[in-house]
This record gives structure tokens, sequence and C-alpha cells, in this order.
């Protein structure tokens, strides 16, 4: 089926042809805008799902040149998606839905390289599969490999459609076929009849086989299956029996392998971490007549799960996102993970995220966020630029209760203020200027000596309405609107004549930058070609010139903080002159100043 129900972003493409994929990899979905873009799925919240994303590059754009990019799925890192030009990659999670919907999300990390979907399948797993790991964490498949198969084995084969990889035979094992002609596979998590009928042996009982795991060099929790079928009816005289061991040390201790005739016997290992100084194998009993044996194994990491965005938080934003369709374009956890928050959204640093501003100006809080890492808060340059051209009424979203900003200026809403923004018990910024908004505002804001209006254009037509705005100092002034919408206030002249000269010291500020990091990778160049006349070169003269471009970069970011502190004292001169004339003017006309 297509994708088109899932997801309202990105571009279809079709890869180059070839007869070596499957043809639901020809086609693929590429995303070259936004950060992060999201499939969504239902599925039935508390039941178990197993998730299986496919990439094939094909060079569908003619550049030879595959992308990097994350994998999300319900605000979970899930990994990181390499691709190759000529290779289907997929990656599998198994794992436990807490709620009603499935996101998967494909993140850009890299400039250029843009995140793309080939397939995406969602399947449901019986209530007894892959139980023996506790629902607060989910499994991610590093191997699944069935020993004495020559090809992929899989749907329909597997009802689940996994894929079981024929495993790398290495130097002293043999293949061994069942002669049994049906093989039971009802255990827990139901490997396939063809996987259960064939193994690998070694020639004889002294002889240990080595599971060949590439597992990485920082030890990571562990979870794995291994499967086991006897090939042949036993007689009296025969007897196979082995144990499982982790490097050398016997791991299922007091429990002995005996594998079954005609039917399977599963071995399950949790609560275990590995690492690249791991090795697992298999070795017989002291009484065993035979050899071990293994039919299949699979293998996953294993991590704890977040319990996404706060449920308050994604009701308010979904019924945000049901009344103003030019939201809808953003889905996925809002959140998490934290360097791919919505756009215009900010959220707390908390296990359980909360949502503390949203401000519908394009493409300014993620700006704005990367300024306060780098420069600190200067939460006062939330304004100007266009919005999202928003249009309709504010729905009730006082779930949010959360929420410390609210910016919903340059947008076209209609109606009146609902009351329900009063009752946010944190809210200190309301912004909702440069709207068609009507009536008065509540009285449940404008009693609520928390919050500073910020430019409120509002008014009951052929009326005028009067009502309490806070001063950022902590008192109040009564600013009256007239029918017109104007209001003899000039706080919005302040704000208008200093942010502009702000926002372009910041931008001042990312030239500056990017002209310095040209500076030195040009004196990198240079030390490079003064290099190339002999190998037996000394490091001095390079030495020296590095330290020569550490000593210019010093100076010129002392240059450029005496420059920021004196832009800022500047900006901060406007405005108190500023202030004092609004409150001159105020003076003038006879506005009283509590």
């Amino acid at each position: 089926m297509g994708d088109s129900d899932l997801i309202q972003n990105g571009q279809s493409e079709v890869v180059q042809s070839s007869n070596s994929v499957d043809h639901v990899m020809s086609t693929l979905r590429v995303f070259t805008t936004r950060k992060k873009n999201c499939y969504s799925l239902k599925v039935e919240k508390g039941g178990q799902i197993y998730a299986r994303a496919s990439f094939y590059y094909g060079n569908y754009d003619d550049k030879s040149a595959p992308p990097t990019f994350d994998l999300h799925y319900d605000g979970n890192y899930w990994d990181t998606v390499e691709t190759s030009n000529d290779k289907v990659v997929y990656y599998e999670t198994i794992y436990v839905v807490k709620g009603d919907y499935m996101s998967v999300c494909v993140a850009q990390t890299q400039r250029n390289q843009y995140p793309f979907m080939s397939a995406l399948e969602v399947r449901s797993l019986g209530s007894n599969m892959y139980k023996h790991v506790d629902s607060n964490y989910a499994l991610y498949l590093k191997a699944r490999v069935a020993y004495g198969t020559n090809a992929d084995v899989r749907y329909s084969a597997d009802a689940y459609d996994r894929i079981w990889q024929p495993a790398a035979i290495g130097t002293g094992l043999t293949v061994v076929t069942s002669d049994a002609s049906i093989v039971d596979t009802s255990v827990d998590d139901n490997p396939p009849q063809a996987v259960m009928q064939n193994a690998v042996t070694t020639s004889k009982a002294s002889n240990p086989i080595q599971l060949t795991i590439d597992f990485p060099a920082k030890a990571i929790p562990i979870y794995m299956n291994l499967y086991f079928s006897e090939v042949t009816q036993l007689d009296t005289t025969q007897k196979r029996s082995f144990e499982l061991y982790a490097n050398d040390k016997p791991l299922t201790n007091p429990e002995i392998i005996v594998p079954p005739y005609g039917t399977v016997t599963e071995m399950w290992l949790t609560n275990l971490s590995a690492s690249s100084n791991t090795s697992f194998s298999l070795v017989a009993t002291s009484d065993s007549t035979l050899p071990p044996l293994i039919n299949a194994m699979e293998v996953f990491y294993v991590d704890v799960l977040t319990d996404g965005t706060n449920s308050k938080d994604v009701d308010g934003l979904s019924s945000l996102q049901t009344e103003f369709t030019n939201l809808q374009d953003w889905s996925g956890d809002p959140c998490l993970p934290s360097p791919y928050t919505w756009d215009w959204l900010n959220c707390s640093g908390d296990a359980t995220p909360r949502v503390t501003a949203f401000c519908a100006i394009k493409g300014f809080l993620r700006y704005i966020n990367k300024v306060k890492q780098s420069f600190g808060e200067h939460s006062w340059v939330f304004r100007y630029l266009s919005g999202y051209d928003l249009s309709g009424q504010l729905p009730d979203f006082s779930s949010m209760d959360a929420l410390v900003t609210i910016d919903l200026h340059n947008n076209s809403l209609s109606g009146s203020i609902p009351d329900c923004l009063g009752t946010l018990p944190n809210l200190k910024e309301l912004n909702l200027a440069n709207n068609k908004l009507t009536g008065p505002i509540p009285s449940s804001l404008s009693k609520n000596n928390k919050i500073k209006l910020t430019n409120p254009e509002l008014c009951v037509s052929g009326k005028s309405c009067k009502t309490d705005v806070t001063s950022t100092g902590g008192g109040s002034s009564d600013t009256t609107l007239t029918s017109s919408g104007k209001k003899s206030s000039k706080l919005p002249a302040i704000l208008g004549g200093t942010i502009p000269a702000f926002f372009i010291f910041w931008i001042i500020v990312g030239v500056a930058i990017v002209l310095h990091q040209q500076r030195k990778r040009a004196a990198i160049a240079s030390m490079t070609a003064g290099q190339t006349g002999g190998a037996n070169t000394g490091n001095g003269g390079p030495q020296a010139m590095a330290d020569n471009g550490q000593m210019g970069g010093k100076l010129g970011q002392v240059a450029m903080n005496e420059f920021r502190v004196n832009m800022e004292q500047q900006v901060s001169n406007e405005i108190s002159e500023l202030i004092h004339e609004q409150v001159q003017d105020n003076d003038n006309r006879g506005i009283r100043n509590n």
C-alpha cells in the first residue's frame, strides 16, 4: 500500500532499476524540509508490535551520495541509518506501545543529506512472544540467523515476516538436515518450520560451537533467543546434551540443553550485558555422546522506552492541530528526542517533558534555541517575522498547564480570547498582536498580575475596551483600546525599534563566525601546501602556524565579545529611552500609571 495516508510531507522518487532488490524498494519518499518528518500509524494501546523500517538509496538523485540520518519512533532514538548505493538496509524493533498511535520518524543530521523512507512495516505480535523483557524496554534487532539455510527465510514461511538470514558457517561446522517430516514449532516465539529443519553441528562431541556475534566495544544490555531441534531420532546409546557458555563460564547450569526430535526447545537470555570481549559457545556435557547443535538464533539490544511528552500537552497540541490545518504537518512526539522538538515549541528537559512555550513564528524558535545554547537567554526577542497564517478561533488547550509563553502574533486568529488562557498557572507572556480577535480581554486574564499582555489588539466593534496590562516592572497601567483596534500605548513601537537592531547583531555574529571558519580553513590549506615538498618536514612550522591561528581566533573572539557587549548596551539604552518617552507620552495624555 502507499504511504499518502500516513504522512503529508516529502516527495516521492523512483530509484534506478536493479534486479537485485525487491520491487517494493523501487520507490522512496525523501524529505528535504523540516528537521524531523514522521509517519503516524494507528495501533492498539498496550499491544506488542514488531516494526521494520527499510532503506534503499538506489542513486535516485543521480548524485551517488547515499545519506546518513537518524531514525526515531515514539520519541525514542532507534538507530543511525547508514545507506549505500546498492544495498538495502533495514532496522527492526519490538516493543509494547503506550498510546493509540505509533510514530516513526526520520531526522536530518547532516547538511544536504536528506533522509528518506523506502518501506515501513508494522505488525502485531502474539501476547506470549518476546515476553521475557519488561514492557518498559524495547528490543532492537542485532542479528537473526538460521543455521544451515542458503537463503533468507521470511513470509510466507514466517507468519510475521521476520527475516532469518543464512548464518556464516565457520571452520569445523557441518550442516545437518532434519529427517522429521514436520517440526512442531509451537513455542512462545514461533520460529518458522523452514528454519528448524536445518542446523549446524561439529564433527565430534569435544568440539564446541562458537556463536559469532559482532558486539560493540562498550558493554550493552542484550536479549537472546536460541532455538534447538534434534535432526534425527536417537537410539538408546546416543545422547546429545550441552550447555551455553559465556567467556568459558556456563550460563545454563543446572539446566542442560537436550534438543527434542520433531519439536523445538527455546532458550532465552535476559538481564545480560555483552561487549566485543564477550564470547558465547555451546559446549557438550561430559556424558554426551554427540556434539552440540543449533538451528537458529536472535540477538537484540535492549534499551528503556521514554514515556514521551506529557499526555496533557499532547492532547492540547492535538486540539490546536485540529483547529489549524497549517500545523498538521508536524507529527511524532512534540518534544522528543530533545534535539528534534517541533519547530514552534519549547520544551522542558524533564524525563517526561512539558511544553513550556509555543511561538507560531516560522523557523524562529529553532534559531532562538541555538542562540540560547551559545549565548544565553534573550527571551524578549520572540517578536517579528511572519506567522503561520493561522486562521480561525483559538480552541481550548487549557490542559497545557506548563505553558510559560504563548506567542501567536502576526496571524489571522478570529473570535474572542478564550477564558481558559487565564487559568494557565504558569503563563507569564501572552502575545496575540496583529490578529483579528474581537471582544474584551477576559477578566481571567486582566486580573492575572503574572501575565504580560503584549499588544492585545482587541475591541468590541463600535465600543471601547478597557483592561489592566501588567508592566514589566511588576506594576499595572490602564491601556485603552479603541474601536479602530489602535491603542494609546507605544509598547509595540518600542519593541519594533529595538528588536531588528538586535536581530541584525546576531546576523553579524553569524557572518563573523563563518568568515572566521573560512580563514581557519585557508590557513590549514596553506599549511598543507607547505608540506608537500617532502615527507620529512619537521613539525615546528605547522605547529607555529596553528598557534598563530589560535591567537588570531582568540583576538577575534575578544573583539566579537566587545562588539556584542557594546551592541547589547546600545539596545538596552534605546529601550530605556523609549520607555522614558512612553511614560512621558502617557502622562501628557492623562493616562494614570500605577
